[in-house]
């Protein structure tokens, strides 16, 4: 037993002075060990990513420092990537020889990391390539492990300590230029302090960061302010993309990224105090958020990413549910689901963005409401879709109405339509405009054809078609493009009656809740609706209201109309500005605009709206008589048509 013994300590002598001897050798060859290593990176560099990695002076300072001087790496034939003039930094051995590096100690000077975007490519796509298998297909990635891969790494690469001083990142894309310096970057007892120089073509500013930054503990609260009392702006997104964001303050705090059973969870917060979008698509003037924040749960997987449900996104008063989740298991698929627990509407009104929802100023309302919404759609087979919304009311009322007073449709009143921000002439929905025309004074089969065209479920809805809703998106997705809308005649009418035709996100959100309200709070009849809307459609090249188009095209009255003219009016109904492009050279109609109006026809059969005896006497071709007609013999020796072909003085003032 006491030689088992011996002879076990003599062994783990020996394995000790092993160490010993090879931590030693180790020691005294480091430098060498350094240079055989640098070649290696030089030599992965040059035969992987097609670039020159160069070191002008390495060495070993004491037992764990490390010296490094005029580090460079650049791409062949393009600009350079990285430029370091000196390098120091301290590595624990014993986590060197375990594989597990961590950088104990950093300081970098004088330096810059380039991102370069040209007519002739970029100088980092070598370095973005996906990995192949032997047989030379992309490897499906795995989420999970790539995120908490890259997350870990960089972190090990991140000290306890760390000081940067004229470090720079610059991006140059296609003349579009950034630029973030920092003079001096401290990292010390887990606080991190910077003061960032931004510099872009349109702006110059200084933002302060200061906060916790703890990356062995995967751990930061940071907050970004500006050196001045101006908004801090966001550099790039307005050069690149034209939209100019700015905000007082940003708070990002994170605090857990866990690694099990093959998910990553990151759970964090961050807030942000009035921030300002501004771009021409999403509203016509700058939308301001005074408060918004969220307390975001990503989990990801092996084939997933998603933000749990118990998040929570806060604008101002409105708390948000969300569920949102990219998965690839089989195909591309996106889930969204979102929750507005009950809360008081004028909450809500009050809490809605500065710009975004202008027509809603001064409104008033009483009782509360909740909401649901539930989206799905396979990119894959874009016909498999679910889409359920609703809206729950207790005891809801609109007591005042805003800008857009709904009461208007109710009574008589001017209409003027936007184009292209221009006001054009004035048209009175009312008694005292000749060309008015009741609905009872509407040929029943315009009536039918324009409802058919338009909006068939018109006078059972309830301002929205989910069906259409859902095959309006299947359709734009298959063909990617917007190759269908879905607007109905409610719709329609809000967008002329109270909107503008501007194609912004703004005017679209509001002409849905303004819509949502008209419908479900009966505040004007069907019929009402539908009579408005005849009166004030365009039908042509300054031609407002049925009543003016049947003299325009026909020289008669809206309610003598015969079905095939009815046809013909309800399928200019989406260009009324395009209609001579219906006709040839000598004024017939085409083939193909006959084949359309045909199908409308059809479509009315089928639906119990047309009777054999309807047709009788609707063989004969398509007739033009009135002041319409001047404009198919312009088509010869114009092919685009302008708007000031036709100008007629004001009607009414």
């Amino acid at each position: 037993m006491k030689i088992n013994k011996q002879k076990i300590i003599r062994f783990l002598l020996f394995i000790l002075i092993l160490l010993v001897v090879a931590i030693i050798s180790i020691y005294f060859f480091r430098n060498t060990l350094l240079k055989e290593g640098i070649a290696k990176v030089e030599k992965k560099f040059s035969q992987d990513y097609n670039a020159d990695f160069s070191i002008k002076k390495a060495n070993f300072e004491g037992f764990s420092g490390l010296s490094m001087s005029e580090i460079t790496i650049v791409p062949r034939g393009a600009d350079t990537l990285i430029s370091i003039e000196n390098i120091k930094t301290k590595v624990n051995l014993f986590e060197l020889i375990s594989g597990n590096v961590q950088i104990e100690n950093l300081e970098l000077k004088n330096g810059f990391v380039q991102l370069v975007k040209g007519k002739n490519g970029n100088n980092y796509d070598a370095f973005l390539k996906s990995k192949t298998t032997d047989n030379d297909t992309i490897e499906k990635r795995d989420y999970a492990e790539s995120a908490y891969g890259l997350i870990t790494k960089l972190l090990n690469y991140v000290p306890a300590k760390m000081e940067l001083q004229n470090i720079a990142l610059r991006i140059d894309d296609m003349g579009k230029k950034t630029i973030l310096r920092t003079d001096k970057l401290a990292l010390k007892n887990q606080q991190l302090s910077t003061s960032l120089h931004v510099e872009t073509n349109s702006f110059t500013q200084k933002w302060n960061i200061k906060g916790l930054a703890d990356p062995r503990n995967i751990k930061a609260d940071l907050k970004i302010t500006n050196s001045d009392t101006t908004q801090i702006q966001l550099p790039y997104i307005k050069d690149k993309f034209n939209i100019s964001t700015s905000f007082d303050n940003l708070h990002l705090k994170i605090d857990n990224i866990d690694m099990s059973f093959g998910e990553l969870s990151i759970d964090g917060f961050t807030s942000v105090e009035n921030l300002t979008i501004n771009n021409p698509r999403i509203a016509k003037k700058d939308v301001v958020f005074n408060k918004g924040s969220v307390d975001f749960k990503l989990l990801i997987g092996s084939d997933f990413i998603s933000l749990k449900e118990n998040s929570q996104v806060i604008i101002n008063n409105i708390k948000l549910n969300p569920y949102v989740e990219y998965n690839t298991e089989k195909d591309r698929v996106y889930t969204l689901k979102a929750t507005i627990p009950r809360m008081k509407a004028q909450d809500f009104i009050n809490s809605l963005p500065n710009g975004l929802f202008s027509h809603f100023q001064g409104m008033q309302a009483e009782g509360d409401f909740d909401y649901n919404l539930a989206f799905k759609i396979n990119i894959d087979k874009p016909w498999r879709l679910t889409f359920n919304s609703k809206f729950n009311k207790h005891g809801l009322r609109i007591s005042k109405y805003g800008d857009a007073n709904l009461n208007k449709l109710n009574s008589e009143f001017t209409y003027q339509a936007i184009e292209n921000g221009r006001r054009q002439r004035p048209v009175y929905i009312g008694e005292q405009n000749p060309f008015y025309t009741p609905l009872n004074q509407i040929s029943p089969y315009l009536q039918k054809s324009v409802l058919t065209c338009e909006d068939p479920s018109f006078m059972s809805h309830r301002g929205f078609i989910t069906e259409a809703f859902k095959q309006s998106i299947s359709k734009n997705v298959s063909a990617k493009r917007f190759a269908r809308g879905a607007s109905t005649i409610s719709m329609q009418l809000v967008k002329n009656v109270f909107l503008t035709r501007e194609k912004t996100l703004s005017r679209k959100l509001e002409e849905i809740l303004l819509v949502y309200i008209l419908e479900n709070n009966r505040i004007a009849s069907k019929e009402r609706m539908l009579e408005v809307y005849f009166n004030v459609i365009e039908w042509g090249p300054n031609v407002y209201g049925i009543g003016e188009a049947a003299k325009f095209y026909f020289q008669k009255e809206a309610a003598d109309l015969t079905l095939k003219e009815c046809l013909f009016l309800a399928s200019i109904v989406p260009k009324p500005k395009k209609f001579m492009y219906q006709f040839d050279d000598l004024g017939n109609q085409k083939s193909n605009a006959d084949r359309q109006q045909e199908l409308i026809s059809k479509i009315m059969f089928r639906r119990g709206l047309l009777t054999p005896e309807d047709t009788i006497g609707q063989k004969a071709p398509i007739y033009i008589s009135g002041r319409a007609r001047s404009l198919l013999r312009l088509k010869e020796r114009d092919t685009i048509f302008r708007d000031t072909v036709i100008v007629e003085e004001p009607m009414f003032e």
